[in-house]
Formats: C-alpha cells, structure tokens, sequence
C-alpha cells in the first residue's frame, strides 16, 4: 500500500500537476456539504427542498427566502478558516508543485484566504456578487452583513437584488473556466483529486480527460469514486494525508 513517502516521490518527479478539490475539503473547516447522510440536501427548510432554494428560477421569484436560508451556511464565512489541506496545497504552490493550480467545486474562497494564487471556483465564488440587472459588483464584505441583517442586498446603483457570484442549478458553468479546467486536465502529468465523491458534472468529469491521456492520477478520498480503478494510489484520510505530507516538504 503507498504511503505519503511514496506520494511525495511521485510528486518530485512532475511539473505540471493540478488539483481538483471538493466539499470533502471544506468539510474540514466545519461548512457543511450537500450531499452526505447530514448534508444540506437531507434538510428541508421550512417545507422546501434545498435543491429549490438554490434554483435561478426560484431565486428570482423569492431572494429573501434564499438570503434567509443562507445566512448560516454562506454568509457567516468568517467562522471557517483554512484548514490543512488549503494551507499544504498553498506550501505546494510556493514550491512550483502546483503550477496548473486549483480547480475546486467549492464556493467559500477558503484556498485564496490560505494564500493560492491559481484558484479556478468552477461553480463559483462567494467572495463576489453581482447586481442582476446592472452586473455592478460587490465583494462578500460589502453583502454579508446586509443578509445577515435579514435583509435582501440591493444595488446602490439601481435597486436591484444582489446575487451572489455562484453557479445556481438552471445555470451553466463559465464556459472560459471550463475550457482553461479542460486544458489543465488534458495536458497535466499528476493530477490530485482531493474530496469529491466525483458525482457532479461536468467537474466530475475533468479527471477522465487525463485518464485518456494515461497521467498518473492521486486520490484522496474518503469514500469511493468511479475514477479509483485509473488511480496509482489512493488515500482515505485527507487530514492524515496532507498532516504528514506538510510535515515532509
């Protein structure tokens, strides 16, 4: 079985290497994800489910529901911090290990707060907002004490509600991010899957594209993916995993 010696030689042999990051990482530092036993998904909120409130559609019908049921998970980011795996990704960016960056499906912009430069949110970022009608942007600081007053922001330009700069279900992906995501897994040498069950696409689906080009592929998982049997190695605990690679870089 390979330990993290094992990885960190692997890694000491490539150059082009990028990291798909998901909610497993972020669970880490105490957000809650979607998908497991207690996810969000599991809870309704009042009578509706979670996949509605986080619907364009409904959105633009009902913000103030959105903001309401938000306030606890998105908009009280300063209660999470980075964790291990974002501070180790970040000493790997430093070192040049990291020069495709990080591909992530998460929304709580915590590897840019532990300091990674190349950070690619594939559904988006909490970090900024936008007006719905005059695209005016806003940063979370600007927003998140309003929702968290109970109230629906609203552009100081013209009124109109503030949406919050993520992917919401009925919406596509930025197709630029998607094709830059495309090229990254296509051309990478080692690519490190990090806390994605790998079910949501088309992120999920990023990895095939190195499969295709036989790169060598690292996962680091707690519970089983499709892509396990392409994978040269495969590792269960991401706090251990990236506890011990810090201690060895």
């Amino acid at each position: 079985m390979a330990d993290t010696d094992d990885f960190l030689k692997l890694l000491s042999t490539k150059k082009k290497v990028v990291a798909l990051t998901g909610a497993g990482v972020s669970t880490m530092s105490g957000i809650p994800d979607f998908r497991s036993s207690d996810g969000l998904y599991s809870k309704k909120y009042g009578k509706l489910d979670v996949e509605t409130i986080v619907s364009i559609e409904f959105f633009r019908l009902h913000p103030d529901v959105f903001y309401s049921w938000a306030i606890p998970y998105w908009f009280n980011m300063e209660a999470y911090k980075p964790n291990i795996v974002h501070k180790t990704l970040k000493k790997m960016e430093d070192m040049g290990k990291l020069s495709l960056g990080i591909f992530t499906q998460n929304v709580d912009y915590l590897h840019e707060r532990a300091g990674t430069k190349k950070v690619y949110p594939l559904h988006g970022t909490l970090e900024r907002a936008y007006c719905t009608d005059c695209h005016a942007f806003y940063s979370y600081q600007e927003i998140a004490p309003i929702v968290r007053k109970g109230e629906v922001p609203k552009c100081r330009h013209c009124g109109s509600v503030i949406k919050p700069d993520i992917v919401f279900y009925g919406e596509n992906l930025d197709m630029s991010l998607l094709q830059r995501a495309e090229n990254a897994f296509s051309n990478a040498d080692l690519v490190l899957v990090l806390g994605t069950s790998l079910i949501v696409n088309p992120a999920a689906s990023l990895p095939y594209l190195s499969v295709q080009k036989g790169t060598d592929i690292v996962i680091v998982n707690k519970s089983d993916t499709w892509l396990d049997k392409y994978a040269v190695m495969h590792f269960d605990d991401l706090e251990r995993f990236f506890s011990q690679v810090d201690s060895k870089i």
